[in-house]
């Protein structure tokens, strides 16, 4: 157990702390399967369970319920017991989840999916995710945003490898018997296992005092940027933490609404083939994963509250250019529209833990960043819910399919100028939340 506290991932002087960022990936990239669970949708409902796509649906949310809530309560826990112990955690969850959810297969009993890959996923998404960005916050105070973006490029990346293998996995062991669905879940938990204890051994904290050689906190100038500490319970109390809650919540529920129906918004505004509208979605995919390093890193030059402002400012306008490329019928143009709309969705996420440690130091980070998950939370419901609700209320109201969307278009844009309004109104933390005990991390 001596080998998983953080004193003993503590890193020795002449540790390369590049070596961090490929153990956060390690991590991020497994996790990120979570965004490829679709692939299981239609085999789920195969067989002789004959579960409906609502039930199997259920799973994916509860797993994102959870990441949220689990980020949120486990926060400190995080901090105190450092990152390789809550890698591992992390690791047992996701994986153990999976394995249980393989037999809740076997057994056709779906409240083991619930069980397994929701609630003891879920957690285990949650730990995974906050632990390694806090970390490399700590080991790049100069480049907070390039770091990240690394890291959390990973996470939005986990589907392009996690969908192709849960596929080719289920292929390879589907029988007249089988689907292959419980099959794929056990040799994935190996898999992941393996590249998540990977992650767990490589990963170190920085010594006490030590900073990037010729770096000096002083020097910077930045805009909110402070080089004081606030504990996650005086955070929770700042209009500065508020203020950024409406931030991501805003800008996530915006993108994920499109991010959700992309293939089916595809074939519906243009009549294309549903093998077309999933290559948009795919598309759409990278372009996800690439926003989170590309703008964050814009970030770290720019400041967060600039970026942020251009996220809404441009992305209304672009949301209200999407109605326009369908009465055009211009493809390419719709393409080039959304996947910069779903850039800045990405940019959001990987941008948001930066801000944080802006305004209130490395000191408890991961806490902080977990509480302020639970904005996610609700937007991956709030996000789909219009999309899905107000589009099919349109189409049964006598709506042309390829006009349903327009209306939500307007919305999302709506949602943006609401998060640009939250942005504008953040300002630096009043010294009296700073903490005059924090350890050095």
């Amino acid at each position: 157990m001596q080998f998983l506290s953080r004193e003993a991932t503590v890193a020795k002087p002449d540790f390369n702390r590049w070596l961090v960022p490929p153990a956060a990936i390690s991590v991020h990239m497994c996790i990120g399967e979570v965004y490829g669970f679709s692939v299981f949708n239609v085999p789920l409902t195969q067989g002789e369970a004959g579960w409906t796509i609502p039930q199997i649906g259920w799973i994916y949310s509860i797993a994102l319920f959870m990441l949220g809530i689990s980020a949120a309560f486990l926060g400190k826990w995080v901090e105190r017991s450092g990152p390789r112990k809550t890698m591992v955690a992390s690791c047992v969850c996701f994986c153990g989840g999976l394995l249980i959810s393989a037999l809740g297969v076997k057994l056709k009993i779906i409240g083991l999916l619930y069980l397994g890959y929701g609630v003891i996923g879920g957690v285990g998404l949650g730990l995974g995710y906050i632990s390694p960005v806090s970390t490399l916050m700590k080991w790049f105070p100069d480049r907070p945003g390039m770091a990240t973006g690394m890291a959390i490029m990973g996470f939005g990346g986990g589907a392009l490898i996690g969908a192709p293998l849960g596929v080719k996995l289920m292929d390879h062991f589907r029988s007249t018997t089988s689907t292959g669905v419980a099959e794929a879940f056990v040799v994935m938990a190996v898999l992941y296992a393996i590249s998540m204890l990977f992650g767990a051994c490589l990963i170190r904290v920085p010594p006490e005092g030590w900073k990037p050689e010729g770096w000096k906190p002083a020097q910077q100038t930045k805009p909110l940027m402070t080089n004081a500490h606030v504990s996650v319970d005086q955070a929770w109390k700042t209009p500065q933490f508020w203020c950024l809650w409406i931030v991501l919540c805003m800008n996530v529920s915006a993108g994920i609404g499109i991010l959700g129906q992309a293939s089916k918004m595809c074939s519906d505004m243009f009549g294309v083939s549903a093998a077309v509208g999933g290559g948009f979605a795919g598309l759409l995919s990278l372009f996800n994963m690439g926003g989170r390093f590309v703008w964050s890193s814009i970030s770290d030059y720019t400041g967060r509250k600039v970026v942020y402002s251009l996220y809404f400012l441009l992305g209304a306008i672009l949301y209200c250019a999407v109605p326009w490329t369908q009465q055009l019928q211009n493809k390419m143009l719709f393409v080039a529209v959304t996947a910069s709309i779903i850039s800045m969705y990405g940019g959001g996420f990987a941008t948001i833990p930066a801000y944080l440690r802006d305004l209130f130091g490395t000191y408890q980070i991961g806490a902080i960043h977990g509480r302020l998950i639970t904005a996610w939370s609700v937007a991956a419901l709030l996000g789909p819910s219009l999309v899905n609700y107000i589009s099919t209320a349109r189409i049964a109201a006598g709506v042309p399919k390829a006009e349903a969307y327009n209306s939500t278009m307007y919305l999302m844009a709506g949602l943006l100028l609401i998060g640009l309004i939250a942005n504008l109104l953040v300002r630096p933390v009043d010294p009296k939340h700073h903490t005059k005990d924090a350890f050095k991390a």
